[in-house]
């Protein structure tokens, strides 16, 4: 009976956060603004100490560090994870999506052992764009390892990574999802002049 009880608790929350992504996915606009549907799972990301919680608000001064990221996958498989904005330079636009970071062929949830197609760049929303959207995203490969054809990305590449659709990258790849998903907010700080100068703008 206690072994049941618990079972079900756990079932009650794993329903409880499938709606909460895919209710602050929808009230944030990310579907369908850049994608179609929103993922049930969430994706549990980090800096340091710092949480990112279904749109809380960090800043450009947190976020430069490679985030610590796990999330739901089954063995063996293996998944694309991305990490993009949606409001690079404004929210007004066709194709506008920034591509912070984007790593394929990963092997469960081991990122660091993905194949690297843009690596990872913090936050350095422009002076007076407001609050800027970064979403993570991981999509399943169920087709097994990629030979991906984009040209890599450095973290000095800044010119290269503006117009990006991970809603056009995922169909061309026949990826499966979104299926687990988080996003936080962040607005111009007195860093950001200095990380754009890094990223070549």
């Amino acid at each position: 009976m206690y072994s049941l009880a618990i079972g079900i608790f756990i079932c009650g929350l794993r329903v409880i956060v499938a709606a909460n992504v895919q209710s602050e996915f929808e009230a944030a606009k990310i579907v369908p603004e850049i994608i179609d549907s929103a993922p049930v799972e969430k994706i549990e990301v980090s800096y340091g100490d710092k949480a990112v919680e279904l749109g809380n608000e960090l800043t450009p001064t947190d976020t430069q560090q490679i985030p610590q990221i796990h999330y739901k996958h089954d063995g063996g498989v293996l998944y694309t994870l991305v990490m993009t904005d949606p409001d690079a330079p404004t929210r007004k636009g066709y194709n506008r999506e920034f591509r912070h970071w984007l790593v394929g062929n990963i092997p469960e949830e081991n990122v660091a052992k993905g194949e690297v197609l843009a690596e990872y760049v913090g936050p350095a929303p422009p002076k007076g764009t407001g609050k800027h959207r970064y979403v993570f995203l991981v999509y399943k490969q169920n087709q097994g390892s990629i030979t991906f054809d984009e040209r890599r990305l450095s973290n000095r590449d800044g010119q290269q990574r503006r117009r990006f659709s991970i809603k056009k990258f995922a169909e061309k790849y026949n990826l499966e999802g979104p299926i687990a998903g988080n996003f936080m907010k962040a607005e111009y700080d007195d860093n950001v002049p200095k990380y754009a100068k890094l990223l070549g703008f």
